[in-house]
């Protein structure tokens, strides 16, 4: 019976611990920038991110007090709430370029030393 017990466990660890990356992408509705905003914006942070990243979506439609409360004056906008300093980009993140330097993510390939 152990055995089982190992992976829950396992699970309720990976539950608790909470990601090192926390975004929030603000949308408005099922538009198509909407669209490319949540592909581009997954695509970048399961390459370079995997696992170590957390994405809450935010249709300001269905939600407009959240886009008022953080000060949200365009959509798409994407947030970087941790690490800390918070920054924004605006727009279908297609410029990945700059998503990766606004954000300060490293692509695998440069490797994670700080």
């Amino acid at each position: 019976m152990p055995e089982k017990a190992l992976p829950i466990a396992n699970a309720a660890d990976r539950l608790l611990k909470s990601p090192e990356f926390l975004f929030r992408l603000y949308i408005t509705g099922a538009t198509s920038r909407s669209s490319r905003a949540i592909s581009n914006a997954r695509k970048i942070f399961e390459r370079d991110l995997a696992g170590r990243y957390d994405l809450e979506i935010i249709d300001i439609y269905l939600e407009p007090l959240k886009a008022k409360e953080h000060q949200i004056v365009a959509a798409p906008t994407i947030v970087k709430l941790s690490p800390g300093p918070e920054r924004r980009v605006i727009g279908d993140l297609s410029d990945e370029g700059k998503v990766r330097r606004v954000f300060d993510i490293q692509t695998p390939s440069q490797g994670v030393e700080r």
